[in-house]
C-alpha cells in the first residue's frame, strides 16, 4: 500500500458568530474524556485498517468491505465537521474550515485514498481537542485568578453577626472577617489595624498593613486577627466585581490586528479555494502528461493547508493572555485595542495629586523657635482640634508626648486662621496675614517655602511653623526613571495645585515639563496641543473627576483605581488597581510582550503556510507537510500565546 498522509486541524470557527467550541469542550474530567471517544474509535479503526492493508492479513479486505471500514472509521470524526459545514452554508458562509476539510477528506475518498481521508479528519479532530484544552486552560487560569469573590459576609444585625450573601449587605453596615477569610465588600477598617494579602487584586505578594479608617478592598484576604469593616460600596460596585466585569468583557473590544486578521481570513479563504480549483484544471493546458488524480491530490493538500485557523485562534488568545497577565499584575485594560494602543505611546502626561503623590496631607517639617518641639506641637494641636480642615487633620496625626492641652475661647478669623487660649496663653495659628495683622514678625526663611505652611505665635511672639505637604508615592521617582528606559520620550505633569508646588514636585521627580494652577479645561487644552502633532501618541494618568475630559481625549487614558473617582475610572481605558504609578511601566511592558507574541504567531503561520502551499502546488509536499502547516503551526502559535501567562515584568 502507498504511504498515506495525515492532517491535524484545529476545529475553530473563522468568525465569532459561527460556533463556540469553548462551550463544547469545557467539561469536567469525566465528560472531558468522553469528548475524546470519537477520536479514539476512529484512531483504532484507522490503525487496524492500515495494518491489514500493509500486511495483507485479510485477503477479503478489499473492494466495498475496505470502503465501508474506512467510512465507518471516518464518521465519528468527520460527521460533526460536515454537519458544522452544512450549518454554516445554510447561514450563507461557504468558505469555512469545516467546508474546506469536508471537501479535502471526501475528495481523498473519491480518489481512493481512504486511509488518508480518515487520517486527515482524525488529526483535525485531535488538533481541535488539544487546542480547545489549551484555550480553556488559559481562560481557566484567568477565571481562577479573578474569581475570588467571597460567597458570604458576616454582617452585624440585631445584635449579632449573621452570614448573608454579599449582594444583600448595605452601605454603612458592619461586617466581620475572620483570619484566612476574604473580605467580601469594599469598606473602611474599623479595627485598629489589619494585615491583608491583596495578591488577587494587585499582583503584589507582600502583605499590606493598614490602620483604622483606611480603605480595604473586596477580595483581599485577612491574615492575622479578626477585623471589623464598615461597608462603603455595594457588592456590584466593589473593586473585585469591577475587575471581573472588565476582564470578562475586555475581549469584546478587538484590537486592530485582531480585526484585520479576521477580515483577511474571510477574503483569503475563498481565494485559496479558487486557486485550488485552478491547481486541478489549469495544468491540463500546459502539462503533457497531465494526470487528473495527481493534480486533484495536490489541490486537496492546498485546501487542507489553506485555513488560517492558527491566526484566527492564536491571535485572540494572545490578546486574551495579555489581558489576563495585566489583571494578574493589578492592571485592567478595557479591551485588546488598548493593549495595542499602549505599545505606541511615546508621550506621557500625568496629574499630580493622587497620581504621583498620595493625595493626603502629611507633616513635612516642624520648626520651633524658643520652644521644645513636643510642647510647641501640643499648643498647636490643641488649637487644631477645633478645626475640620484637612491641614488640621494632618497636624493632629503628630504624636506628641505628655498630656493633651485644651484650647478655650477659640475663634476663627476668616481667611487668616484661628485665635484662642491654651494654658492661659494667647495662641495664634494661621497664615502670614494673621501674623501681620497682630504685628508679629515672621522669619524670612518662611518666604521660600512653597508648600502649605502653618505659622504659630504664643503670647504675641513668633513660636514656629509647620510645613504640610502632599507626600510623594514611594515608587514615583522610580517610575519616571523607568519610563525613560522603556522609550517614553516626553513626560509632562499638569496640576490644579499652585504652580510653585507643581514645579517643586517636578524637580524632585526629574520631570522637565510641569504646569500648575490649571483648570480642567486648561489640562484638556494642553493635551490637545500635544495631540495636534501626529507624531505624539499621548497617554494621560489621572484620578479625579476633573481628569475625566483629559482621560477621554487621550490616545490612552489611565486611571488610578484605588483613590480614583468613579467618573475617572469609567472614562479611562486602563485602570491601575493599586494606585502605583510604576504599574504604568509594567502595563507598557505587558502590552509590548503581547504584541510581540501576536506578530510572532502571524509570521510563523503565514511563513510556514506559504512555503507548504507552494510545495503542495508543485507536488513536493504530501498531506503530512499539510498537517504541520495547519495544526502543527496552530498548536505552536497557541503554546506561544499561553507563554504570556507565565511571564514576569520586573
Amino acid at each position: 500500500m502507498k504511504k498515506k498522509n495525515v492532517n491535524l486541524r484545529d476545529l475553530k470557527p473563522n468568525s465569532e458568530e459561527q460556533h463556540s467550541h469553548d462551550d463544547g469542550h469545557d467539561h469536567g474530567n469525566g465528560s472531558a474524556f468522553k469528548t475524546y471517544i470519537p477520536a479514539i474509535i476512529s484512531f483504532v479503526m484507522l490503525m487496524v485498517g492500515i495494518a491489514v492493508d500493509y500486511f495483507d492479513a485479510i485477503p477479503q479486505f478489499e473492494g466495498w468491505i475496505r470502503v465501508v471500514w474506512y467510512t465507518l472509521a471516518y464518521i465519528p470524526v468527520g460527521f460533526p465537521v460536515i454537519k458544522e459545514g452544512w450549518e454554516s452554508i445554510k447561514k450563507g458562509d461557504f468558505f469555512t474550515e469545516f467546508f474546506l476539510m469536508s471537501i479535502a477528506t471526501i475528495g481523498a475518498f473519491v480518489i481512493g485514498e481512504y486511509p488518508e481521508g480518515v487520517a486527515v479528519m482524525l488529526f483535525y479532530a485531535v488538533g481541535e481537542l488539544f487546542q480547545s484544552a489549551a484555550v480553556n486552560r488559559a481562560k481557566g487560569n484567568i477565571k481562577a485568578l479573578l474569581d475570588v469573590r467571597p460567597k458570604e459576609a458576616n454582617v452585624f444585625r440585631n445584635g449579632d453577626y449573621n452570614s448573608v450573601s454579599p449582594e444583600n449587605v448595605n452601605i454603612g453596615e458592619k461586617i466581620q472577617i475572620r483570619v484566612g477569610e476574604k473580605i467580601p465588600l469594599d469598606g473602611k477598617l474599623l479595627s485598629s489595624k489589619a494585615s491583608l494579602n491583596t495578591a488577587a487584586l494587585t499582583g503584589e505578594s507582600k502583605p499590606d498593613t493598614i490602620v483604622s479608617n483606611e480603605k480595604v478592598y473586596a477580595g483581599s484576604i485577612n491574615l492575622e486577627s479578626v477585623i471589623e469593616v464598615e461597608v462603603t460600596n455595594k457588592f456590584e460596585d466593589s473593586s473585585i466585581a469591577r475587575i471581573l466585569d472588565l476582564v470578562q468583557n475586555a475581549t469584546a473590544r478587538k484590537s486592530k490586528t485582531e480585526l484585520f486578521i479576521r477580515q483577511f481570513a474571510r477574503i483569503y479563504t475563498p481565494i485559496v479555494v479558487f486557486l485550488a480549483i485552478g491547481v486541478i484544471f489549469i495544468p491540463y493546458f500546459f502539462v503533457e502528461d497531465y494526470v487528473f488524480r495527481d493534480w486533484l491530490y495536490r489541490a486537496l493538500i492546498f485546501l487542507v493547508i489553506s485555513c488560517p485557523c492558527a491566526l484566527v485562534i492564536s491571535i485572540p488568545l494572545g490578546y486574551f493572555g495579555g489581558l489576563g497577565a495585566a489583571s494578574k499584575n493589578g492592571i485592567l485594560f478595557k479591551g485588546a485595542s488598548f493593549l495595542d494602543a499602549m505599545t505606541k505611546i511615546n508621550t506621557l502626561v500625568m496629574d499630580k495629586t493622587g497620581t504621583v503623590t498620595k493625595g493626603v496631607f502629611k507633616i513635612k517639617e516642624v520648626k520651633a523657635f524658643g520652644w521644645n518641639e513636643a510642647e510647641f506641637m501640643q499648643y498647636l494641636m490643641a488649637m487644631e482640634e477645633q478645626s475640620t480642615h484637612p491641614i488640621a487633620k494632618a497636624i493632629l496625626e503628630y504624636k506628641a508626648e505628655g498630656e493633651d492641652f485644651e484650647a478655650k475661647e477659640v475663634s476663627e478669623i476668616a481667611g487668616k486662621g484661628l485665635k484662642g487660649i491654651v494654658n492661659g496663653k494667647i495662641i495664634l495659628v494661621g497664615n502670614k496675614a494673621l501674623m501681620t495683622a497682630n504685628n508679629i514678625n515672621v522669619p524670612s526663611e518662611t518666604e521660600s517655602i512653597v508648600e502649605s505652611i502653618v505659622l504659630v505665635a504664643i503670647d504675641n511672639q513668633f513660636a514656629g511653623y509647620v510645613v504640610i505637604a502632599d507626600e510623594l508615592k514611594e515608587d514615583a521617582k522610580e517610575t519616571i526613571t523607568e519610563l525613560h528606559k522603556v522609550g517614553i520620550k516626553k513626560i509632562m505633569m499638569l496640576s490644579g495645585d499652585k504652580d510653585s508646588i507643581a514645579q517643586q514636585v517636578a524637580k524632585e521627580l526629574n520631570i522637565e515639563n510641569a504646569k500648575g494652577g490649571l483648570l480642567p479645561e486648561d489640562k484638556l487644552n494642553e493635551v490637545e496641543i500635544l495631540k495636534s502633532n501626529p507624531e505624539n501618541k499621548v497617554a494621560f494618568i489621572g484620578d479625579g473627576i476633573n481628569d475625566a475630559p483629559v482621560l477621554a481625549v487621550s490616545n490612552v487614558g489611565i486611571a488610578m483605581g484605588g483613590l480614583g473617582s468613579d467618573v475617572a475610572i469609567e472614562t479611562a481605558d486602563v485602570i491601575i488597581q493599586t494606585d502605583q504609578p510604576s504599574k504604568v511601566v509594567r502595563a507598557i511592558k505587558i502590552s509590548r510582550s503581547t504584541r510581540k507574541i501576536v506578530w510572532q504567531n502571524i509570521i510563523l503561520a503565514f511563513g510556514v503556510k506559504v512555503i507548504v502551499l507552494i510545495l503542495g502546488a508543485g507536488g513536493l509536499a504530501t498531506m503530512w507537510e499539510a498537517v504541520f502547516a495547519d495544526v502543527g503551526v496552530a498548536l505552536l502559535a497557541i503554546l506561544n500565546a499561553v507563554r504570556l501567562q507565565r511571564m514576569t515584568w520586573d
